[in-house]
């Protein structure tokens, strides 16, 4: 028989930024357990449910029992289970014995080669899992693989979940599965919503689950149609005006109530003269409040919020949270009004008492190592020195302000209102703004040289320093975020199109510290560090794996050529020449490993055959057309100019003898092949794409 499987854990509220992870892992691993003991069918329906308040899944088309399945399996070597007269021995009697096997089984044994010896097998029938039998184990380890980062003990018990829990529903269609877990047995009895819904709700039946509870518990079981309800109603409420970027917050709300309604409050407009984003994270980090802004971007003195509570009159409701408001804004006003009383620049010497880390200094000795970088960055870009030393000197300023202090997530943007405020130049504000860019995957990047020069200069300074004091990012732990870092420097060299080399950042910026405090190899190893997340980078602009190996395995320092190159190898792969140039470039390599480094240029009067003549004269033409399209960043030109050479390389290895016995001939060809494999190479190791 089929029908549908309901499962219900109702608990304790259950964290909010967590809960929509927990309902899908719990669903996906009861289907994943339910098929494996083929209890369902590998494309039956599903549907899981979270609120704050439950966790459950209902399965479509679940057998109450699994169908038999016919197995063979292997016994024992023929040798060590039947003696000289072929009865069986008391090994194998043992072995039947122990597997609930009668004696008068062994005529149906099966004689069959297992590898080099023959073996005894035995065929069966094993009776199909029942439901009602392994529901509970089922249960029990979905729970287990949830992933949750604390557990909890309520009671006099010594069950452990996320949150206490107190009811578990078990259903087969119309009928209860017994079953235990975390000290509770199984019923058909839920929970309607804490205020509006019926306590005891019976479930007749587990189709009728989400329809039940919506109707007579004031529930809304489905995440997915809970957030859409919110959503819905947030942009009818919103009218002409528009939702701040909500998506993570509304998650969050939407694992916060039951039954959502949607009100809409104001607060005072003098608030706005309070910089927009200490509003706005106010409300929405504080209160998940949903602020709103007017066509041009600017906030408007009105927010929406997502209640729990469905009232005929929600005045009470929404005059509460303004007035709870009222005390943030006003916090917030307070540290703005405050910080302005001290300019930014007497706030730098106070970084002396900030410690950075205890092996790299003060927050001060940073700035000062940043500054001195960003000059220089600045000064090889070509932008402003004076703008880039200062934003420089500034831009951890902000750190030691009220409104950082209350809201870490403002610091560079609060730093730059109040550059703007101290009268510094705007080019200064911008970049202490831009400095801490890119922030997250995808983020805007520094705007100008200026933003970019202090942005890389701080990325460098936490890279280099932090590695070379040995915490190196390890699996998922990266505390100090160097790869997300690492990525940030990539981007603004690559995208920006910076023309700096890698290595001499790297080992700038390692030169500001004292020799005792950082290893010695920490610019080598950093940039092997940043080119593995470059390889990243590149999968995701879609290149392939043997690609991004060949100007990878270069070691590039000029990351802004990386793309470029990357392009002229794609391009380079369409050619029909492409294909056979790899390969003659792979065997070159193999070649040469396996020799002397050869260091002589190739003599033309040691050449004996026409075809290394051939090939010498192809190459000598090549080399000023590909070294002036190399020079001019025309990396496409040059690697097609070099599939003309393909002809004479076919033929020299055709009809030449590399590693002849003439010594002079032997070093004048290998000289031949490294002059031909140094040009192929420009770009990049075109054997990699063999």
């Amino acid at each position: 028989m089929q029908d549908t499987l309901l499962i219900e854990l109702l608990t304790e509220e259950l964290p909010p930024k967590a809960l929509a992870r927990l309902g899908q892992t719990f669903a996906e691993k009861i289907i994943l357990d339910l098929h494996a003991r083929q209890l369902v069918d590998a494309e039956a329906g599903f549907s899981w449910f979270a609120t704050p308040r439950r966790l459950a899944v209902q399965v479509m088309d679940v057998r109450d029992q699994a169908p038999d399945q016919a197995f063979t399996e292997k016994l024992m070597p023929v040798s060590v289970a039947l003696d000289a007269a072929g009865q069986p021995t008391q090994a194998l009697l043992k072995k039947m014995e122990a597997k609930g096997l009668t004696a008068d089984r062994v005529a149906s044994f099966e004689k069959r080669m297992d590898g080099k010896a023959e073996a005894l097998f035995y065929s069966d029938v094993k009776p199909g899992a029942q439901l009602a039998q392994v529901v509970s184990e089922i249960v029990a380890a979905a729970v287990k693989a949830l992933p949750i980062p604390k557990l909890m003990r309520w009671g006099d018990n010594e069950h452990q979940f996320v949150r206490p829990v107190h009811g578990l529903v078990l259903m087969h269609g119309a009928r209860i599965l017994a079953g235990e877990l975390l000290g509770l047995v199984s019923g058909n009895t839920t929970r309607g919503h804490r205020f509006m819904g019926e306590r005891n709700l019976l479930i007749n039946h587990a189709n009728n689950y989400e329809v039940i509870l919506e109707e007579f518990g004031a529930v809304m079981p489905s995440f997915v149609k809970r957030r859409a309800e919110i959503e819905m109603r947030l942009l009818i409420a919103a009218g002409d005006a528009q939702p701040v970027e909500y998506a993570d917050l509304l998650d969050e709300v939407t694992a916060l109530v039951e039954w959502p309604v949607v009100y809409t409050g104001t607060f005072d407009p003098a608030f706005l003269a309070v910089p927009q984003e200490c509003l706005i994270l106010s409300m929405k980090q504080h209160q998940k409040y949903f602020p709103l802004l007017d066509k041009q971007g600017k906030l408007l003195p009105r927010f929406l919020l997502a209640s729990n509570l469905k009232t005929s009159d929600p005045q009470h409701i929404i005059h509460g949270n303004e007035r709870v408001l009222r005390a943030r804004l006003s916090d917030a006003k307070f540290f703005f009004e405050q910080d302005q009383k001290a300019k930014l620049e007497t706030r730098v010497p106070k970084l002396e008492h900030v410690v950075y880390h205890n092996k790299l200094g003060t927050q001060l000795e940073r700035v000062l190592r940043i500054t001195k970088l960003a000059v220089e960055i600045a000064r090889h870009l070509g932008a402003s020195t004076d703008h880039a030393g200062r934003a420089a000197y500034l831009c951890k300023a902000d750190l030691l302000s009220d409104m950082v202090g209350e809201f870490p997530e403002l610091q560079g943007l609060m730093g730059q209102y109040y550059a703007r405020i101290d009268g510094e130049p705007e080019a200064v504000a911008q970049a202490i703004e831009a400095h801490y860019r890119p922030r997250f995957a995808g983020d805007e990047l520094p705007a100008d040289n200026v933003g970019a020069a202090v942005a890389l200069a701080d990325k460098l300074d936490t890279l280099v320093g932090i590695y070379g004091i040995g915490l190196v990012p390890t699996g998922d732990k990266d505390p100090f975020g160097l790869r997300r870092h690492a990525l940030g420097v990539l981007r603004i060299l690559v995208e920006m199109a910076l023309p700096l080399d890698l290595r001499q950042l790297l080992q700038q910026t390692q030169a500001a510290f004292s020799t005792e405090q950082l290893s010695d190899s920490v610019a080598q190893d950093v940039q092997g560090f940043m080119l593995e997340r470059l390889k990243g980078y590149l999968r995701e602009q879609g290149f392939e794996p043997d690609e991004i190996d060949a100007v990878i395995s270069q070691s590039p320092t000029r990351i802004d050529q990386v793309l470029p190159r990357m392009d002229a190898v794609r391009a380079f792969k369409q050619l029909p020449e492409a294909e056979a140039l790899a390969g003659a470039n792979k065997r070159i390599q193999n070649i040469l490993k396996k020799t002397d480094a050869v260091t002589q240029a190739p003599d033309l009067a040691l050449f004996a055959e026409d075809a290394e003549r051939a090939l010498f004269d192809a190459v000598m033409q090549l080399a000023p057309i590909v070294n002036s399209l190399m020079d001019n960043e025309d990396y496409t030109g040059a690697l097609c100019e070099l599939a003309g050479v393909r002809a004479q390389v076919d033929r020299f290895f055709d009809d030449v003898m590399v590693m002849t016995e003439e010594p002079l001939v032997r070093q004048n060809r290998l000289a031949l092949l490294k002059t031909l494999g140094d040009l192929m190479n420009r770009v990049a190791d075109i054997g990699k794409l063999a």
